[in-house]
Formats: C-alpha cells, structure tokens, sequence
C-alpha cells in the first residue's frame, strides 16, 4: 500500500464518529498506567488526577501521525487555559512508552506541557467503549518510523472532579477537539457556586 493510501486510512479510522463511545453522565472507569511528561516516564493515576479537578482524557491514534500533531500541539499552546481553568489533560494513545518518552519532550508537539500515557493493549480504550483497529502493515510516522501497534478513534472526554463524563467530542478536526474541550471545561468552572 502506497503511503498517501495508508495516510488516507489513517485519517479515515482517526476521523470515524465514537458511536457506542462513554456519554454525559456515565462514570469513567478509573485507571493507572505508564506516561509520559516532558521525556521522564512516571505512573499516572486518573483517580489521583481526579482528586485535583476535572481531566480531560483525550485519545488519539497515534504519535507522530499528522492529525495527532496537531492536536497534541493544540493541547500544548492552550494549556495554560486548561490549568487556569484547573483541568488536567492526559493523552492516550496505544504507542510505547519509548516513543511517547519522545513525543511528550518534542517542542513541536507535547513540548513537556502535559502527559501522554501509553495504553498498549488497548485495555483503557476499550473500557471507554473505544474501537481499537490494526493499522496498515508497514505503516510509518512522520518521523519514517514504523508505528507498528494498533489505533484508538480520536475521541476526547471531559471528566467532572467526580468522575462523571461531561461531554464527549468527536468526530472533528483535532483542533477542534482541542477547543471543544477548553469550552467544555471553562463551562465546567463556570457552573461551580460563585464560579
């Protein structure tokens, strides 16, 4: 397969609408796994995440794929208005620790402003009611790195401090996403008594 067709499917899987994806209301499942913030790898907790204000869960097919740069720069440009609005933003993905340890520290993507976790099995997608789907064989980043794991629809969530879904956003443009997401929880602190 030529790579503009791989990179069409790409975009194809990455773009397709989360149908039976977590909704309003409905509790996310609580998880720990290995991220990755500025190049260093440590355990990340959503329930300890949690306990400091709303998260915004967001996963994407991959690092190093045009779409997920994006996104993942977005994120990094706007995070001082995610933590002003006491959000914390953690990215998900099926790629390695290895490669988010590099994508996490990359001044054009993450540039250390937030976590990225690998869900390398694609345990923590499915229990959000994600579809995970085997990439094209062979199919390289943007770096002309084999990615060599599977893909998680792009799909972001907006989690309240207690742990309900406060919206879910998907099927747009990653920017998009990003902004959606600021709105959703700029909403969120807005709503608060005498917020």
């Amino acid at each position: 397969m030529d790579k503009r067709r791989s990179v069409l499917l790409l975009a194809c899987l990455a773009s397709l609408p989360a149908m039976a994806a977590l909704q309003a209301g409905d509790k996310a499942p609580e998880f720990t796994t290995q991220a990755s913030l500025a190049g260093k790898p440590f355990t990340f907790s959503l329930k300890d995440a949690l306990a400091k204000g709303p998260v915004v869960v967001y996963f994407y097919p991959s690092a190093y794929t045009s779409g997920c740069d994006l996104q993942a720069h977005t994120f990094a440009v706007n995070k001082d208005k995610f933590t002003a609005a006491g959000a914390t933003i953690i990215g998900v993905s099926l790629d390695s620790i290895q490669r988010l340890n590099d994508f996490s520290a990359d001044p054009a993507y993450c540039a250390g402003k937030f976590a990225t976790a690998s869900d390398a099995d694609g345990s923590i997608a499915k229990s959000y009611d994600l579809k995970v789907k085997e990439g094209p064989p062979g199919f390289k980043d943007v770096r002309g790195v084999e990615i060599g794991h599977a893909f998680v629809e792009r799909t972001t969530f907006v989690l309240t401090k207690d742990g309900k879904v406060a919206q879910t956003i998907t099927g747009v443009a990653p920017d998009k996403n990003v902004e959606q997401a600021l709105d959703a929880v700029e909403h969120l602190g807005k709503s608060k008594p005498g917020g």
